[in-house]
């Protein structure tokens, strides 16, 4: 199978990368209105270089965009009018008002989807199977200040990955209804409920510490998992409760759960290249990258940011 890369950004030169070490990928062409860019990361994995975006999609099967946000729309317009397989970077669009006329524009007959990574990290199968009626959960995504993040809000550019795993992984179809929420353009958080679930989101970028974590609590367990290392930890009460010198004391069993540590940006193109080969749907639709872009933009109409 052709792939190609529209946008050699930090996300684009990943996603080529990924494709290059990929065994069902014959062939790799990137393009970047930067020119030099492009072939530096070209040159790098032994891939092509497109002179055009138009020159690219006449020979590829599918295509990664990973183009800035604003520009979402209307190169997404261009590759389904080329007839071409796409896997958008979230957000979907700029909008959620463009995301509802992309959709509306995308043929039966091609594979389009969202690229919501943290769908693929290895944790939220093993964490999804584990989990059975939880009580609270709560996801922390934080970061130091970031110079190639610009004119996206935390909301767009971090807590999007996790309102769509509350949306369409840990609530299924009952979806989540916000409660309240709190903060500015680079730090956010956001209470939301679902069928007696309370859910806490958190993102920030002026932290001093990376953290990805997620912490869910259900009557007999608790389970800890952190995004990056890819380690998720059950905590369970084994009624075992003491006096210790006037002090109260508890022991939990900590169980370590073992997860298959494959790169999720791997697993998410894998995924992909699948879909288009086969035909069959991407995981992540269209549909479910706006509805989390809707969400956004609900929360920064409530604080007005």
């Amino acid at each position: 199978m052709d792939v190609g890369v529209i946008g050699v950004g930090v996300m684009g030169r990943n996603h080529a990368r990924v494709y290059s070490e990929l065994k069902g990928v014959d062939s790799v062409t990137v393009f970047d209105l930067n020119t030099a860019a492009a072939e530096n990361v070209a040159e790098g994995i032994g891939a092509e270089c497109a002179s055009s975006m138009g020159e690219m999609l006449q020979s590829v099967d599918c295509v990664s965009m990973a183009v800035p946000t604003p520009y979402h729309f209307a190169t997404a317009k261009e590759v389904l009018n080329a007839g071409v397989n796409m896997l958008i970077e979230k957000p979907v669009c700029l909008t959620a008002a463009e995301g509802d006329e992309l959709i509306k524009i995308i043929p039966d007959d091609l594979v389009v989807g969202v690229g919501h990574i943290e769908r693929f990290n290895p944790i939220i199968n093993e964490i999804k199977r584990i989990v059975r009626d939880p009580l609270y959960i709560e996801i922390k995504r934080h970061n130091p200040a970031s110079a190639r993040v610009t004119g996206s809000s935390v909301l767009e550019d971090l807590m999007i990955h996790d309102i769509d795993l509350i949306e369409n992984v840990f609530t299924g179809d009952m979806g989540c209804e916000i409660v309240g929420c709190s903060g500015s353009f680079d730090i956010f958080s956001g209470l939301f409920e679902s069928n007696g679930t309370t859910i806490s989101l958190s993102a920030s970028r002026k932290s001093s510490k990376k953290i990805r974590s997620i912490y869910i609590e259900e009557e007999d367990y608790t389970i800890e998992g952190d995004f990056m290392s890819r380690d998720v930890y059950i905590h369970r009460k084994p009624e075992h409760y003491s006096i210790d010198d006037d002090r109260y004391v508890q022991e939990n069993i900590v169980e370590k759960v073992m997860v298959n540590k494959l790169e999720p940006l791997k697993v998410e193109l894998s995924e992909f290249v699948d879909c288009v080969r086969t035909g069959k749907p991407f995981p992540v639709t269209p549909k479910q990258g706006n509805n989390n872009l809707r969400i956004c933009e609900e929360l920064k109409e409530r604080c007005r940011i």
